[in-house]
């Protein structure tokens, strides 16, 4: 199976709930779900594609740690609170994933852990080693 790589983003939630930005076993690595956490616990942006795009900042910077690329992610989950953040939500995730298009699901929820947050993305990728 490999070995079990953990990677740490620095949120201050990680140690708390007991989890890890990613997770890295072999060849696939699992990013969490990630909110627009600001660093220096800075306010986030206050519209859906400032903070989809912090969101996805942070996945990327936890893939790079694992050895992988955007171009790896083979699945996202994007959980909204609103369906009004739909259109930001998937203009950020396009410009992210429009060559990529991984498969992916948006779910419209109650909330998310903290009420300012109106997006959380998770990633699935898995290294190739080349495509």
């Amino acid at each position: 199976m490999g070995e079990r790589r953990l990677i740490a983003s620095g949120s201050p939630f990680e140690p708390v709930v007991g989890f890890s930005r990613a997770v890295r076993v072999g060849a696939n690595v699992f990013v969490a779900g990630t909110a627009p956490v600001m660093p220096g616990g800075a306010e986030p942006p206050s519209d859906a594609y400032g903070q989809a795009a912090r969101c996805l900042e942070i996945i990327e910077a936890a893939l790079r740690e694992a050895g992988a690329e955007l171009r790896h992610v083979v699945r996202t989950t994007v959980y909204l609170t609103s369906g009004d953040a739909y259109e930001g939500v998937a203009r950020a995730h396009g410009e992210a994933f429009g060559d990529i298009r991984p498969a992916a699901t948006m779910v419209v929820v109650a909330g998310l852990l903290d009420p300012r947050w109106l997006v959380e993305i998770s990633a699935d990728a898995v290294i190739d080693g080349g495509a």
